[in-house]
């Protein structure tokens, strides 16, 4: 990835608060039959491993599992928000019209290891803990428990788990840092009116802060 240092995020926990803020990740893999994306909500492990590991499931139905190898390089993509600039955005277009049309967005790159965990323990554990992360908002969180046993162990069969050992982590949050502050002003107040709270919000503070 590109990476002007302007845009360069280095913050361990920025990094670790994107990937758990946004864990639907861009799994690329490159196997027998070439390269491969697989879209899958990451559990990530911060405490394990030197850079944390990230740990998935994908169908048995999916090839991904049968085409890796033991310790195959993969990469993870994780996006936060997202949106285009307008050059009209900066009053200093105004002034000399030197400017032109852009995107800003942040994201975070896991590189790391792969390996495949075809193990109904380590999937039932897996599936328990993102189902308790992302039912804990609910007013009334479903449980595994909540569906018939047999149903369960069918589903849990159904699906392999994975496991990546990350090497390193590289973020980049291009967030207009390399404008002026009355240009980066200007961007702000045309995403707010347009809606795009988010972004305007994770420009406010670029980084480590991100909605």
């Amino acid at each position: 990835m590109y990476l002007p240092p302007h845009f360069a995020a280095t913050d361990p926990e920025a990094l670790h608060e994107l990937i758990r803020a946004h864990p639907l990740g861009a799994l690329i893999t490159c196997g027998e039959l070439g390269l491969d994306a697989n879209h899958l909500p990451f559990e990530f492990d911060a405490g394990e491993g030197e850079h944390g590991v990230l740990r998935a499931h994908v169908a048995r139905n999916n090839p991904l599992w049968q085409e890796v190898k033991e310790g195959d390089e993969v990469l993870v993509i994780f996006k936060a928000v997202d949106g285009y600039v307008s050059p009209s955005w900066y009053p200093s277009k105004q002034a000399h019209h030197q400017q032109v049309p852009t995107w800003n967005y942040a994201v975070v790159h896991a590189h790391g290891r792969i390996r495949v965990r075809d193990d109904a323990r380590f999937v039932r554990r897996l599936l328990a803990s993102l189902t308790r992360t992302h039912e804990a908002a609910e007013p009334a969180p479903w449980k595994m428990a909540d569906a018939p046993r047999d149903y369960l162990e069918a589903r849990v069969q159904a699906v392999v788990g994975i496991e990546i050992e990350i090497d390193q982590l590289v973020g980049k949050f291009k967030l207009s840092q390399n404008k002026e502050a009355a240009d980066r002003q200007g961007t702000i107040d045309a995403l707010q009116a347009k809606g795009q709270t988010a972004l305007a919000e994770a420009m406010l503070s670029p980084p480590p802060l991100l909605p």
